[in-house]
């Protein structure tokens, strides 16, 4: 088992695109905590109660909730994978947790993007309540404004995009992930994707660094 991180501030959103196609390019197998988080809220799990009210008030779900899930995730994993786990760690105790399960870490890939950028492209998300479709009213708008294009159904802004919600996700990601930055790099792991690109150069930029 081999892990590549991939670490960037929340709502990074192209870098993450990019990750995603860089690891279908390299038979990567992607881990999104958010994936295991909101997918765990829809369906009413114990674990997903506990960390609904953490997500839509836009803090940091607690550590050994998350890690237990990816724990999970790679004990279930067998042979010779190579896993991309994006949006775990979020902080040095979760990556010494991490470390203790003996899985050997390539590579962790920042994803860099200014705030600005990132606040902008988090408030332009819609979501679909129905279906679950994601738009962006500048990069994916709707046909029909206000409109899923495949359900018809109103979209909606998701709490965790509020504004006010992504401004306080910041502040939570400057304190506690960025000290991760000098973390990796101590140990050599660390390389640097330039997030303000297009998703097809960021997923070769992403390719190259893991």
């Amino acid at each position: 088992m081999n892990i590549v991180i991939l670490l960037g501030a929340p709502g990074s959103g192209k870098g993450t695109v990019a990750a995603k196609l860089a690891a279908e390019n390299a038979n990567l197998k992607h881990v999104s905590s958010g994936d295991l988080l909101r997918g765990a809220v829809a369906k009413g799990t114990e674990a997903g109660k506990a960390a609904k009210d953490f997500m839509e008030a836009g803090k940091l779900v607690p550590d050994e909730l998350i890690a237990t899930m990816i724990k999970d995730v790679i004990a279930e994993s067998t042979g010779d994978v190579t896993m991309l786990l994006d949006g775990f760690p979020r902080n040095v105790a979760q990556a010494d947790i991490l470390e203790k399960t003996g899985a050997e870490i390539r590579s962790v890939v920042l994803i860099d993007v200014p705030d600005s950028v990132i606040q902008d492209r988090i408030a332009g998300r819609r979501t679909c309540p129905a279906c679950k479709a994601g738009y962006h009213v500048k990069a994916l708008p709707p046909k029909v404004e206000g409109k899923c294009d495949k359900c018809g159904a109103d979209l909606v802004i998701r709490k965790d995009d509020n504004p006010e919600t992504v401004k306080d996700r910041l502040v939570v990601y400057h304190q506690q992930t960025e000290p991760l930055i000098a973390y990796y790099k101590e140990k050599g792991l660390l390389r640097v994707v330039d997030g303000d690109q297009g998703p097809e150069k960021n997923a070769e930029a992403f390719k190259a660094a893991m």
